[in-house]
């Protein structure tokens, strides 16, 4: 069933969370992100969170240039 991407909007079949937040985004928002400088530590974050044990982790905040 489509659902809708929350950072774009577009109609959309398949979702991913995003490294920066908790919204569910689509593959081309998460295309953007991956290209994002900050995503590396963004990831990083939320490895370590997951690693102590902190699987609600909120992420760490968008960035103003992948808000749509």
């Amino acid at each position: 069933m489509p659902s809708n991407c929350d950072r774009c909007k577009k109609e959309t079949r398949i979702t991913t969370m995003s490294m920066f937040n908790t919204q569910d985004i689509c593959m081309e928002c998460l295309d953007k992100e991956k290209k994002h400088p900050k995503y590396r530590n963004a990831a990083n974050a939320e490895r370590l969170s997951c690693l102590l044990g902190n699987y609600n982790f909120p992420g760490v905040g968008l960035p103003s240039d992948l808000k749509t």
